[in-house]
Protein backbone atom coordinates (compact mmCIF):
# COMPACT_ATOMS: atom_id res chain seq x y z
CA UNK A 1 0.00 0.00 0.00
CA UNK A 2 1.35 3.44 -0.96
CA UNK A 3 1.31 5.84 1.94
CA UNK A 4 0.67 9.42 0.90
CA UNK A 5 1.71 12.58 2.67
CA UNK A 6 -1.27 14.26 4.33
CA UNK A 7 0.49 17.33 5.66
CA UNK A 8 3.97 18.84 5.37
CA UNK A 9 6.43 18.19 8.22
CA UNK A 10 6.89 21.10 10.64
CA UNK A 11 9.64 23.54 9.72
CA UNK A 12 12.42 24.17 12.25
CA UNK A 13 12.41 27.55 13.96
CA UNK A 14 14.71 30.02 12.18
CA UNK A 15 18.01 30.80 13.89
CA UNK A 16 18.25 34.10 15.74
CA UNK A 17 20.61 36.20 13.57
CA UNK A 18 21.77 38.14 16.66
CA UNK A 19 22.71 35.11 18.74
CA UNK A 20 26.46 34.33 18.86
CA UNK A 21 27.53 30.90 17.66
CA UNK A 22 30.69 28.84 17.74
CA UNK A 23 33.37 30.08 15.39
CA UNK A 24 33.84 26.61 13.90
CA UNK A 25 30.13 26.32 13.13
CA UNK A 26 30.09 29.75 11.50
CA UNK A 27 33.12 28.86 9.38
CA UNK A 28 31.30 25.74 8.16
CA UNK A 29 28.15 27.79 7.43
CA UNK A 30 30.25 30.12 5.29
CA UNK A 31 31.73 27.20 3.38
CA UNK A 32 35.27 27.98 4.51
CA UNK A 33 35.88 24.40 5.69
CA UNK A 34 34.30 21.62 7.72
CA UNK A 35 33.79 22.05 11.48
CA UNK A 36 36.55 19.55 12.20
CA UNK A 37 38.94 21.41 9.91
CA UNK A 38 37.87 24.70 11.50
CA UNK A 39 38.82 23.47 14.97
CA UNK A 40 42.22 22.43 13.63
CA UNK A 41 42.81 25.82 11.98
CA UNK A 42 41.67 27.69 15.10
CA UNK A 43 43.96 25.69 17.39
CA UNK A 44 46.89 26.40 15.06
CA UNK A 45 46.20 30.14 15.04
CA UNK A 46 45.27 30.24 11.35
CA UNK A 47 41.91 32.03 11.69
CA UNK A 48 41.26 35.75 11.92
CA UNK A 49 38.04 37.39 13.12
CA UNK A 50 37.76 41.07 12.19
CA UNK A 51 41.51 41.11 11.56
CA UNK A 52 42.53 39.49 14.87
CA UNK A 53 43.82 35.93 15.26
CA UNK A 54 41.51 33.69 17.33
CA UNK A 55 43.12 30.50 18.63
CA UNK A 56 40.80 29.44 21.47
CA UNK A 57 38.54 26.49 20.68
CA UNK A 58 34.90 27.19 21.49
CA UNK A 59 35.19 30.91 20.72
CA UNK A 60 31.93 32.49 19.60
CA UNK A 61 31.20 35.09 16.94
CA UNK A 62 28.28 37.02 15.51
CA UNK A 63 27.19 36.43 11.92
CA UNK A 64 28.18 39.94 10.90
CA UNK A 65 31.84 39.51 11.83
CA UNK A 66 34.49 39.00 9.13
CA UNK A 67 36.21 35.60 9.26
CA UNK A 68 39.31 34.80 7.20
CA UNK A 69 41.77 31.95 6.86
CA UNK A 70 45.45 32.81 6.93
CA UNK A 71 47.60 31.93 3.93
CA UNK A 72 48.96 28.70 5.41
CA UNK A 73 45.45 27.31 5.88
CA UNK A 74 44.46 28.36 2.36
CA UNK A 75 47.54 26.60 0.97
CA UNK A 76 46.65 23.45 2.88
CA UNK A 77 43.12 23.54 1.46
CA UNK A 78 44.48 23.94 -2.08
CA UNK A 79 46.38 20.66 -1.69
CA UNK A 80 43.25 18.66 -0.77
CA UNK A 81 42.21 16.19 -3.45
CA UNK A 82 38.73 15.52 -4.83
CA UNK A 83 38.29 12.77 -7.41
CA UNK A 84 35.36 11.61 -9.52
CA UNK A 85 35.03 7.86 -10.04
CA UNK A 86 32.80 5.92 -12.43
CA UNK A 87 31.91 3.17 -9.97
CA UNK A 88 31.11 -0.28 -11.37
CA UNK A 89 28.70 -2.80 -9.87
CA UNK A 90 30.26 -4.89 -7.09
CA UNK A 91 32.15 -2.11 -5.30
CA UNK A 92 30.97 -0.54 -2.05
CA UNK A 93 31.21 3.20 -1.42
CA UNK A 94 30.70 3.24 2.35
CA UNK A 95 31.05 0.55 4.99
CA UNK A 96 32.54 -2.81 4.00
CA UNK A 97 29.81 -5.18 2.83
CA UNK A 98 30.13 -8.98 2.62
CA UNK A 99 33.79 -8.80 1.68
CA UNK A 100 33.19 -6.78 -1.49
CA UNK A 101 36.00 -4.40 -2.51
CA UNK A 102 35.80 -0.70 -1.67
CA UNK A 103 35.59 1.85 -4.48
CA UNK A 104 38.77 3.53 -3.19
CA UNK A 105 40.71 0.51 -4.49
CA UNK A 106 40.04 1.75 -8.02
CA UNK A 107 41.64 5.15 -7.35
CA UNK A 108 45.15 4.27 -8.51
CA UNK A 109 47.22 5.79 -11.31
CA UNK A 110 46.64 2.97 -13.87
CA UNK A 111 42.88 3.66 -13.65
CA UNK A 112 43.12 7.41 -14.14
CA UNK A 113 41.62 8.93 -17.29
CA UNK A 114 44.47 11.24 -18.23
CA UNK A 115 42.46 12.98 -20.94
CA UNK A 116 41.08 15.23 -18.18
CA UNK A 117 44.56 16.35 -17.09
CA UNK A 118 45.79 16.90 -13.55
CA UNK A 119 48.95 15.94 -11.69
CA UNK A 120 49.83 12.71 -9.93
CA UNK A 121 47.75 11.58 -6.96
CA UNK A 122 50.04 11.72 -3.94
CA UNK A 123 49.99 8.82 -1.43
CA UNK A 124 48.90 11.13 1.40
CA UNK A 125 45.99 12.36 -0.75
CA UNK A 126 44.74 8.88 -1.56
CA UNK A 127 44.83 7.79 2.08
CA UNK A 128 42.62 10.69 3.11
CA UNK A 129 39.89 10.21 0.49
CA UNK A 130 36.37 9.43 1.72
CA UNK A 131 33.15 9.02 -0.23
CA UNK A 132 30.92 12.11 -0.13
CA UNK A 133 27.65 10.21 -0.39
CA UNK A 134 26.75 6.60 -1.04
CA UNK A 135 26.20 4.67 -4.23
CA UNK A 136 24.81 1.16 -3.74
CA UNK A 137 26.91 -1.90 -4.46
CA UNK A 138 24.60 -2.89 -7.32
CA UNK A 139 24.55 0.63 -8.84
CA UNK A 140 26.98 2.34 -11.21
CA UNK A 141 27.93 5.89 -12.02
CA UNK A 142 29.38 9.02 -10.52
CA UNK A 143 30.93 8.73 -7.05
CA UNK A 144 32.80 11.60 -5.39
CA UNK A 145 35.72 10.88 -3.06
CA UNK A 146 37.31 13.82 -1.31
CA UNK A 147 39.66 15.05 1.39
CA UNK A 148 37.98 18.45 1.37
CA UNK A 149 35.46 19.10 4.13
CA UNK A 150 33.94 21.92 2.08
CA UNK A 151 33.04 19.48 -0.69
CA UNK A 152 31.75 16.87 1.75
CA UNK A 153 29.53 19.40 3.51
CA UNK A 154 28.15 20.67 0.22
CA UNK A 155 27.20 17.14 -0.89
CA UNK A 156 26.15 15.42 2.33
CA UNK A 157 25.72 18.18 4.93
CA UNK A 158 22.37 18.75 6.62
CA UNK A 159 21.69 21.91 4.59
CA UNK A 160 22.84 20.53 1.23
CA UNK A 161 21.12 21.91 -1.86
CA UNK A 162 22.84 19.86 -4.56
CA UNK A 163 20.61 17.61 -6.64
CA UNK A 164 21.58 14.26 -8.17
CA UNK A 165 20.41 12.73 -11.44
CA UNK A 166 19.95 9.03 -12.15
CA UNK A 167 18.97 6.86 -15.09
CA UNK A 168 16.98 3.85 -13.88
CA UNK A 169 15.98 0.75 -15.84
CA UNK A 170 12.83 -0.83 -14.44
CA UNK A 171 10.67 -3.89 -14.92
CA UNK A 172 6.89 -3.59 -14.55
CA UNK A 173 4.04 -1.39 -15.76
CA UNK A 174 5.05 2.27 -15.73
CA UNK A 175 1.73 4.06 -15.49
CA UNK A 176 1.11 7.83 -15.32
CA UNK A 177 -0.19 7.26 -11.79
CA UNK A 178 3.05 5.52 -10.79
CA UNK A 179 5.15 8.40 -12.16
CA UNK A 180 3.02 11.00 -10.39
CA UNK A 181 3.30 9.07 -7.12
CA UNK A 182 7.07 8.83 -7.50
CA UNK A 183 7.22 12.59 -8.01
CA UNK A 184 5.44 13.39 -4.76
CA UNK A 185 3.50 11.46 -2.17
CA UNK A 186 5.72 8.63 -0.90
CA UNK A 187 7.01 8.00 2.60
CA UNK A 188 10.17 6.12 3.66
CA UNK A 189 11.41 5.42 7.17
CA UNK A 190 8.42 7.24 8.64
CA UNK A 191 9.13 10.47 6.76
CA UNK A 192 7.58 12.10 3.72
CA UNK A 193 10.01 12.29 0.82
CA UNK A 194 10.83 15.60 -0.79
CA UNK A 195 9.31 16.19 -4.24
CA UNK A 196 11.37 14.55 -7.00
CA UNK A 197 11.66 15.09 -10.73
CA UNK A 198 10.72 11.88 -12.50
CA UNK A 199 10.15 11.37 -16.21
CA UNK A 200 10.28 8.54 -18.74
CA UNK A 201 12.85 9.07 -21.52
CA UNK A 202 12.14 5.63 -23.04
CA UNK A 203 9.78 2.70 -22.37
CA UNK A 204 11.95 0.77 -19.88
CA UNK A 205 13.84 3.65 -18.30
CA UNK A 206 13.07 6.41 -15.82
CA UNK A 207 15.06 9.54 -15.02
CA UNK A 208 15.14 10.68 -11.38
CA UNK A 209 16.44 13.97 -9.98
CA UNK A 210 16.59 13.96 -6.18
CA UNK A 211 17.74 16.38 -3.47
CA UNK A 212 17.96 13.76 -0.74
CA UNK A 213 19.66 10.39 -0.46
CA UNK A 214 18.10 7.84 1.85
CA UNK A 215 19.58 4.37 1.72
CA UNK A 216 18.53 2.62 -1.52
CA UNK A 217 15.93 5.34 -1.93
CA UNK A 218 15.15 4.98 -5.64
CA UNK A 219 14.87 1.19 -5.44
CA UNK A 220 12.55 1.42 -2.45
CA UNK A 221 10.46 4.15 -4.12
CA UNK A 222 10.00 1.99 -7.20
CA UNK A 223 9.00 -1.01 -5.11
CA UNK A 224 6.23 1.06 -3.51
CA UNK A 225 4.65 1.65 -6.94
CA UNK A 226 5.09 -1.93 -8.16
CA UNK A 227 8.28 -1.51 -10.19
CA UNK A 228 11.51 -3.49 -9.98
CA UNK A 229 14.83 -1.71 -10.56
CA UNK A 230 17.13 -3.77 -12.77
CA UNK A 231 19.76 -1.10 -13.42
CA UNK A 232 20.66 2.23 -11.83
CA UNK A 233 23.29 4.75 -12.92
CA UNK A 234 24.07 8.15 -11.41
CA UNK A 235 25.00 10.58 -14.17
CA UNK A 236 25.16 13.96 -12.43
CA UNK A 237 25.81 15.57 -9.05
CA UNK A 238 24.95 19.26 -9.08
CA UNK A 239 26.80 20.86 -12.00
CA UNK A 240 29.25 17.96 -12.40
CA UNK A 241 28.40 15.24 -14.91
CA UNK A 242 29.76 11.74 -15.32
CA UNK A 243 30.13 12.44 -19.04
CA UNK A 244 32.51 10.18 -20.94
CA UNK A 245 34.51 8.97 -17.94
CA UNK A 246 34.91 5.21 -18.55
CA UNK A 247 33.60 2.72 -16.01
CA UNK A 248 36.21 1.84 -13.40
CA UNK A 249 38.26 4.97 -14.09
CA UNK A 250 38.62 8.26 -12.23
CA UNK A 251 39.70 11.83 -12.71
CA UNK A 252 40.42 14.89 -10.58
CA UNK A 253 37.78 17.55 -10.02
CA UNK A 254 39.18 20.30 -12.24
CA UNK A 255 39.93 23.86 -11.14
CA UNK A 256 36.85 26.00 -11.69
CA UNK A 257 34.56 22.93 -11.65
CA UNK A 258 31.96 23.26 -8.91
CA UNK A 259 29.05 21.16 -7.73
Amino acid sequence: MVRRMTRPPPKPAPADPNEPLRLSKRMAELGLCSRREADDYIARGLVQVDGLVVSELGSKVHRGQRIELLAKAAEQQASLATVLLHKPVGFVSGQAEHGYPHAIELVVEPNRDRSFGGGELKPEQRVGLVAAGRLDIDSTGLLVLTQDGRVARQLIGEDRQVDKEYLVRVRGEVTPHAINTLRHGLWLDGQALLPAQVDRPNPDQLRFVLREGKKRQIRRMCTLVGLEVIGLKRIRIGNVRLGRLPMGQWRFLRPGEHF
